[in-house]
């Protein structure tokens, strides 16, 4: 009997948690089928490494993924240089890439129905020559759209990017009124079609200290939010703000809205990560197809102990699965 949802599991940075967490999934019986793209070599080394005993099995295009604790299937990608736990390694990186571009294309070709993805660490990427801001941007182009979005989610907070990886001072220049409106189209879009609200209710972060305190703090607000969020309200879009980013994430405004849409990266993720590190998604928006990841970093201390925890692994599938499963039932309907 073919799986429901069959999902890519990239297994990210070799050097750092990504693998093990991956293996830790193995330790549990898991409802949506799991394939892990990477290296089984890698896997293997790290189960031996933390004391796993896991079989490790070579997943073919469909057929069905493991789901029997013990057993974890793989789709193996070649040029892997090195294994060790902790030691960044250059000579890796266009490996990695290549795993994220195995479980995107797998996903735009049917094979996968979503994509979760452990971390990388984006500095060895770049050391080794090849440009890479991060998974949202490098997924934005394998599947050549104009722009995505970047959110991270806990049970309770919703947060949406309108920029993303970039220095603080080009942010301002960087939210002009086709970004911003962009992003908000793509947002109420796939809250509708993937999260199942029907109208949703969006709060928007100003972008300077009181939201601009009626331009003595900057005229950002008035220059380009407020006329921006003007316009999309004519196309039926519930938005509130701009908004002062220091009071926004109160109970006042956060009870009745369904995301909060942030200026700049800093300025959201903080808020959510300390209500939620560890069970938080990040959530790329916009794509032609479904993928989510882990809210945290490569973890290079950690990794090798068998110590780093799978809870946000395990969010990220619980989410991308039902995202998957959203997108099939409109795809039917």
């Amino acid at each position: 009997m073919k799986q429901s949802v069959t999902l890519a599991l990239t297994a990210g940075e070799p050097a750092g948690i990504g693998p093990e967490l991956c293996l830790q999934l193995a330790l549990e019986e898991r409802q949506p089928g799991i394939v892990v793209v990477a290296c089984k070599h890698l896997l293997q080394a790290r189960a031996q490494l933390i004391g796993l005993a896991v079989e490790l099995e070579d997943w073919k295009p469909g057929s069905r993924a493991a789901t029997e604790p013990g057993r974890l299937s793989v789709l193996h990608v070649d040029g892997l240089a090195s294994t060790d736990a902790g030691k960044l390694d250059p000579a890796n990186s266009a490996y990695v890439v290549e795993t994220l571009r195995t479980a995107a294309r797998g996903c735009l070709d049917g094979i996968f129905d979503g994509m979760v993805t452990a971390p990388v660490h984006k500095g060895v990427i770049n050391d080794a020559g090849i440009a890479f801001s991060g998974h949202t941007e490098f997924l934005q182009e394998v599947c050549g759209v104009e722009r995505v979005v970047m959110m991270l989610a806990t049970d309770e907070l919703r947060v949406a990017l309108v920029t993303t990886h970039l220095p603080l001072k080009d942010v301002s220049a960087a939210i002009t009124p086709e970004r911003l409106t962009q992003v908000t189209r793509i947002l109420d879009a796939d809250l509708r079609k993937y999260f199942a609200v029907e109208h949703p209710v969006i709060l928007v972060a100003g972008l300077n200290p009181h939201a601009g305190e009626g331009g003595h703090l900057g005229r950002e607000e008035i220059d380009v939010i407020e006329p921006t969020l003007e316009k999309l309200r004519q196309e039926d879009i519930t938005l509130t703000g701009p908004l002062p980013a220091d009071t926004l994430f109160t109970p006042h405004w956060l009870d009745n809205a369904d995301a909060v849409l942030a200026m700049y990266h800093d300025q959201g993720l903080p808020v959510l990560k300390f209500q939620g590190f560890g069970r938080a998604v990040n959530i790329t928006l916009g794509l032609p197809i479904v993928r989510t990841s882990v809210d945290h970093g490569t973890a290079l201390d950690l990794a090798g102990t068998g110590k780093a925890g799978a809870g946000s692994l395990k969010t990220a599938i619980r989410v991308g699965e039902q995202m998957a499963k959203s997108a099939k039932r409109e795809t039917f309907e």
